[in-house]
């Protein structure tokens, strides 16, 4: 390699060069809380960020929806939520038509810089067209949980913690990672008649999931649990085994962490926090979930002086050269002319 290009890439000038970085606020940020057979009141008032959160993120509209319920509406619980949350504007819209009219600013709303919350599957294939013109929070699917359980846990309390995940819909898979054999047939035994004791449609729905999407997995040790644990990625992580800080710092996946008997992810789908819109289907690899930094962009600025433009010039041009992109180079250049 020329070592005259190897000096160009390596040194850095220092005269007077000035970079940075801002913060700024996504102007219009458009909420699509979900409703499907139940009303997720608690949802939408977390999902918006809680009023001390929206001065912090500044964004200086918001705009929510919600699908009408037959003869009344938007639910007044709901309605009271958006509007503690902070909510500007709040439209009585759901499903894909929701998506279309906050994107294109529609029914008195801005157009969306964002669009956040989840939905059924249609709601996510508009929000992935969309995902470009506008920005999104994620593509979630169906919501699902894991529960790390070893032989201190209550199997009652573990099965309970198993079928109320899976009355979110026949879709919704829930799992049991246990280092004890004896605690998993416990659970096993007791999921059925727990389902059976619940009101329509929510039997209906755990009794479809549990067939059809439950695991229940024996480990040989509490490493082999969490190593399961990271590799199913779950949206809810709920950890009732010994040790808890162990497990704190050795899991690496999942959506949102439960740690211990005395919480449930319940708790969190319903009052605790602190969030409720996390990444689904494996994807707590890579993201976590919604936060108030997801309505701040972080941009980049820089100013020189022209001595610091002299020598950056010069370096500019050589790379541009070297890459065949001359008029990089001849726009470098001219800022060598006095």
């Amino acid at each position: 390699m020329d070592p005259h290009l190897r000096a160009v890439l390596i040194l850095v000038p220092d005269r007077q060069l000035m970079v940075g970085l801002r913060n700024l606020a996504c102007g219009s940020r458009q909420l699509r809380p979900f409703q499907g057979t139940s009303q997720f009141s608690a949802r939408r008032m977390r999902m918006s960020i809680p009023k001390p959160m929206t001065p912090i993120a500044g964004v200086p509209h918001i705009t929510a929806v919600s699908p009408p319920r037959p003869e009344i509406g938007i639910p007044d619980a709901i309605i009271f939520a958006m509007d503690l949350a902070g909510a500007d504007l709040i439209l009585n819209l759901g499903g894909v038509q929701a998506i279309a009219a906050m994107a294109q600013g529609l029914f008195g709303a801005r157009p969306a810089d964002i669009l956040v919350g989840p939905g059924n599957s249609y709601v996510a294939e508009a929000k992935r067209m969309l995902f470009g013109k506008v920005g999104i929070d994620m593509l979630a699917g169906p919501t699902d949980s894991l529960v790390v359980a070893d032989r201190t846990a209550s199997a009652e309390t573990v099965a309970w913690d198993l079928v109320s995940q899976a009355e979110h819909g026949g879709d919704s898979p829930v799992w049991l990672v246990s280092t004890d054999r004896v605690l998993a047939e416990a659970v096993l035994a007791q999921v059925s008649s727990l389902i059976e004791s619940l009101p329509e449609p929510n039997a209906s729905s755990a009794r479809v999931a549990w067939k059809e999407r439950a695991e229940v997995i024996l480990c040989d040790n509490r490493e082999e649990a969490a190593t399961v644990a990271d590799r199913y990625a779950p949206e809810h992580l709920h950890v009732q085994a010994e040790d808890l800080g162990w497990w704190l710092d050795r899991l690496s996946a999942y959506g949102s962490l439960f740690l211990g008997k005395e919480t449930t992810v319940s708790f969190g789908d319903k009052t605790s926090g602190p969030n409720h819109v996390l990444p689904t289907s494996g994807a707590a690899r890579y993201t976590g979930g919604l936060l108030v930094q997801k309505f701040i962009k972080t941009v980049t600025w820089q100013r020189c002086s022209e001595a610091a433009a002299h020598e950056l010039a010069l370096r500019t041009a050589r790379i541009s050269r070297v890459e065949g992109m001359e008029g990089h180079a001849r726009a470098a250049e001219i800022r060598l002319k006095p």
